[in-house]
């Protein structure tokens, strides 16, 4: 157990160190976790409700932060290229995350095409039945997402690092508002990346 601990804070201080340095990404971040934190209440309420919420304002709040806000120069801080970052990743990087978002976006035309999902779904009658099936089918997609990645990681590295890792994407959201509280008021400051010392 000792081992696993260890090995997820190292991946959450990668992660923090090495993609986000942004006090916008990082209020981003605040603003998903928070949602995300709303979205697994509705898991067990509404599922629908909840990927809905967990892909229209967590995911785009934070995915927005990574691509539009991030630098993505060379990290003076950690002495590392871009391209030895995305080669390190232990999650998705900037491909896997265009990947997945790419089939989250085109996925609602899979309804229209075939609006029962190969008998999954009674057919929608109304625009809300088409929405909530939609949310259905992104919570799906989340959650293949994270089992995808997890079972990649047992192959790639080990059964750990792979369960180290889905441990440290679900309970993202409860570590991202400990780490990035702060972020809005320093970001009303003025303060576009956080200060950081060499390490």
């Amino acid at each position: 157990m000792s081992e696993f601990l260890k090995q997820l804070a190292i991946q959450r201080w990668d992660d923090h160190r090495y993609y986000h340095h942004s006090r916008i990404n990082q209020s981003l971040h605040f603003i998903s976790a928070i949602s995300f934190l709303v979205a697994y209440a509705f898991l067990f309420k509404d599922p629908a409700m909840a990927g809905l919420i967990g892909w229209l304002i967590s995911m785009t709040t934070r995915q927005s932060g990574h691509f539009f806000f991030e630098p993505l120069g060379y990290d003076e801080v950690n002495q590392a290229t871009q391209e030895y970052k995305e080669e390190i990743k232990v999650g998705y990087n900037l491909r896997r995350k265009i990947v997945l978002i790419s089939i989250w976006a085109i996925s609602p035309l899979l309804l229209l095409i075939n609006p029962s999902m190969l008998g999954l779904f009674e057919p929608h009658t109304s625009f809300e039945t088409f929405v909530r099936h939609t949310g259905i089918l992104w919570l799906t997609i989340g959650v293949g997402g994270l089992f995808f990645r997890t079972i990649h990681l047992f192959f790639l590295k080990d059964v750990m690092s792979g369960l180290v890792w889905m441990t440290k994407i679900l309970t993202d959201p409860f570590h991202d508002i400990m780490l990035y509280y702060k972020s809005p008021l320093a970001l009303l400051r003025g303060e576009l990346i956080e200060p950081r010392k060499a390490v």
